[in-house]
């Protein structure tokens, strides 16, 4: 879902949306962006949670010119062990090479290739068996650390989560009202309909009313009927555009969310 948010609007309107079936979120990452690039935009920044974090995914992204702000999540033990996790390891990229915390060198030492099609490079040191600070490296024999073939993507990716560390603290602001306020009106059950088609239609009109409640909050009922005229004249032919003014009659009504 993307939301649009204006400097003096205190919640955002939901201009982009993507219903999908089961696949997990990690999978959707350019997918839904791509529901975002149609907004006629000319510079895309994407800020998404850690359930959204897909290497090959931010790659799409980043090869289609579109920022991703995303944590990535945490599948080690290592630091909960007090072992020294990937990060404590500092790339070299003009000798490909990491430099360990014992200021030790790990050199290039193979490819892997796992079972999801990714390529990683394998670094290694001989060092490992007398060095001091082993137990707090690894339990085996030596430490072998992987870098993806485009690792530099998702370090670019990690470097402007450092630079503004309140950026999934302004997500949470953003994206949660509209999903609370849906859910809330839903009756926070499931969709009424069955088949993808149909749930399509469902959350649409879920979003459409929500933006319209928006809307009205934002400019008010007035200039909300005005700009519906404007827009009815502009794009409608003149015989359906002539029954429209009736429906579109201000009438007493109560506040809105």
């Amino acid at each position: 879902m993307a939301t649009s948010r204006q400097p003096k609007q205190k919640r955002p309107t939901t201009p982009a949306w993507r219903t999908v079936g089961s696949q997990p979120d990690s999978n959707e990452t350019a997918s839904g962006v791509s529901e975002a690039v149609h907004l006629g935009v000319d510079k895309l920044d994407v800020v998404a949670d850690r359930g959204y974090f897909s290497s090959e995914e931010i790659l799409k992204c980043a090869n289609a010119d579109i920022t991703v702000t995303l944590p990535k999540p945490q599948t080690s033990n290592n630091k909960l062990k007090g072992l020294f996790v990937k990060a404590d390891f500092r790339y070299v990229p003009e000798h490909d090479m990491y430099i360990c915390p014992a200021k030790e060198v790990l050199l290039f030492a193979g490819h892997k290739r796992e079972t999801d099609g990714l390529n990683y490079r394998r670094y290694a040191t001989r060092e490992c068996t007398n060095c001091k600070l082993r137990k707090q490296c690894t339990t085996a024999k030596q430490r072998i650390v992987t870098r993806w073939e485009h690792e530099q993507v998702l370090e670019d990716m990690q470097r402007r989560l450092d630079e503004n560390p309140q950026a999934m603290r302004t997500r949470r602001e953003t994206v949660e009202h509209p999903f609370g306020t849906i859910k809330a009106r839903m009756g926070a059950t499931h969709f009424l309909m069955k088949r993808l088609h149909n749930v399509k239609t469902e959350m649409s009109l879920a979003v459409l009313a929500y933006n319209l409640t928006r809307a009205i909050n934002i400019i008010g009922i007035g200039p909300l009927i005005a700009a519906v005229r404007a827009f009815l004249a502009a794009y409608w032919p003149s015989s359906r555009a002539e029954c429209i003014p009736a429906l579109l009659t201000p009438r007493r009504h109560t506040s809105l969310l």
